[in-house]
């Protein structure tokens, strides 16, 4: 297949496009407007590929966005583009509404025209990446079916709830064939540093301090980002328009349990006597923190096969030794763009 991915540059984006090329001999043609977050070094093990293309656009462009369906004249859209951090989202939402909402609607847009225009591509499928934050916050127990009701508590979690409903929308009005996902929290390689897991692995390599939101209790879900890349193949080779398919690791984790585990990792793997859980630091919490989040992956694992390879354990090992070893590709990134604080409380 010929795929527009979206956000292809992104820490998602790009594990999407590496397992395209690498396992599944897609062609991929990558729009990404190259934001804060997007890096096209993540893309290096692909990029001398003939089956890999880039584009740099604004998915807000509307006519950028025909012109790529015009010329590559694509058997699929995986959209992953997204203003995609929380903490940004509180004190920055305007720039959320316009990349996840009206982006989303461009693209929507953009493709119903094209299939209009096209009408044997009869097989075409719009598989729009999504976030259990869209459901909000569950108890302490209950799992987030497809069927789950919308509760956002971020400007984040409400914007991609709204491009959500776009999305079913353009299917159920305009036949435009439409596969929704919503994963849990995504983990590994290529993570910008300003998330819980590569924050806490480079701060502490740095002996910098670890900070906690609240007392740390706050649970997540936890997604490996391969196994996630291997679930949207699945979907878009297998998937029903129309329908939603909810993708987790079934590895819940208090983020204090993450933050300890990721310590425990760096005594076992850097030759130093100090202990790196004696920088972790308690911070005042981030408001509309959900309490937790719980993916009920059954109907992916079931009617699709998939079923996630990295348990949390094995994963966060191959994580932590992987920004050990690639400091050439996070130092930059610390230098220039984020320095390593947490960036939700400026609006508390």
């Amino acid at each position: 297949m010929r795929v527009v991915v979206t956000g292809g540059a992104g820490f998602i984006g790009s594990a999407v496009c590496r397992h395209f090329i690498a396992e599944l001999g897609h062609d991929v043609v990558v729009v990404d407007k190259l934001t804060y977050a997007g890096n096209l070094t993540s893309l290096a093990p692909i990029a001398s590929h003939q089956n890999y293309a880039f584009e740099k656009l604004d998915i807000c462009d509307a006519e950028g966005i025909k012109s790529i369906f015009k010329r590559y004249e694509p058997d699929a859209v995986v959209h992953l583009a997204a203003e995609s951090h929380v903490d940004r989202s509180i004190s920055g939402s305007a720039a959320f509404l316009q990349t996840n909402v009206v982006g989303t609607f461009t693209l929507l847009e953009a493709t119903r025209e094209y299939l209009v225009n096209n009408p044997r591509q009869q097989h075409f499928r719009f598989v729009h990446v999504s976030t259990d934050e869209v459901y909000g916050s569950l108890g302490e127990e209950g799992l987030f079916a497809e069927t789950s009701r919308y509760d956002p508590s971020s400007p984040y979690s409400a914007t991609k709830a709204a491009s959500d409903h776009l999305a079913k929308a353009w299917h159920r009005t305009y036949g435009v064939p439409v596969i929704i996902t919503n994963c849990s929290n995504n983990y590994g390689p290529y993570q910008f540093p300003e998330k819980l897991i590569p924050l806490t692995v480079i701060n502490a390599m740095e002996r910098q301090s670890l900070p906690v939101y609240g007392n740390g209790s706050n649970v997540r879900d936890w997604l490996y980002v391969d196994d996630h890349a291997r679930a949207l193949g699945l979907v878009l080779q297998r998937g029903l328009p129309g329908e939603t398919y909810n993708i987790g690791g079934r590895n819940e984790q208090r983020n204090i349990d993450v933050v300890h585990a990721i310590c425990a990792c760096l005594d076992e793997l850097r030759s130093e006597n100090a202990r790196h859980d004696r920088l972790i630091t308690y911070v005042a919490d981030r408001p509309g923190h959900d309490q937790r989040y719980a993916i009920d992956a059954g109907k992916i694992e079931t009617e699709l096969g998939w079923r996630a390879q990295e348990t949390f354990e094995s994963g966060i090992k191959r994580t932590v030794q992987w920004y050990l070893e690639r400091s050439d590709w996070w130092l930059p990134l610390r230098q220039k763009v984020y320095r390593g604080e947490r960036l939700g409380l400026g609006n508390a």
